[in-house]
């Protein structure tokens, strides 16, 4: 990128500025703010394999467990990085959280330490989850 120091028509100095104006103001709570739906913290394991399927090798997948979830997305750790940007295909274990087999982008992929790294997913179509009160009323019955 060419750098354009001529502050008098923007260029780059006013452009960068912009920007870090607008990572200042994404702190968590305006994150949370600006979410459209309710995350719920449930553990569920699943698989992650590619959403293109000529690009889906049998017996090639990455197993991962969901630290939350809500209608619209979906945060997961596995052991292997998940490519930024990519679409993957999510099939949940069945039994622990009945969902159909999902379809998802990936928005963010973080290290959180050696072997362990956590991605942040949206749905390409809601999804339709349980209440907490729903499920508290099934945990009663067992």
């Amino acid at each position: 990128m060419k750098r354009n120091d001529n502050k008098g028509d923007g260029g780059f100095d006013a452009w960068a500025h912009t920007l870090l104006q607008e990572l200042e103001q994404q702190t968590p709570e305006a994150i949370r703010r600006m979410r459209s739906s309710e995350r719920q913290s449930i553990k569920v394991g699943l698989e992650v394999f590619p959403g293109n399927s000529s690009d889906r090798k049998p017996g090639v997948s990455i197993e991962a467990v969901t630290g939350d979830i809500s209608t619209g997305g979906c945060c997961l750790m596995t052991s292997s990085p998940i490519q930024v940007g990519d679409v993957y295909q999510l099939r949940f274990t069945k039994g622990e959280l009945d969902l159909p087999i999902v379809y998802a982008r990936c928005l963010r992929c973080r290290l959180v330490r050696e072997d362990a790294f956590e991605s942040g997913f949206v749905f390409f179509e809601k999804i339709e989850l349980a209440s907490p009160d729903m499920k508290e009323e099934a945990d009663g019955l067992l």
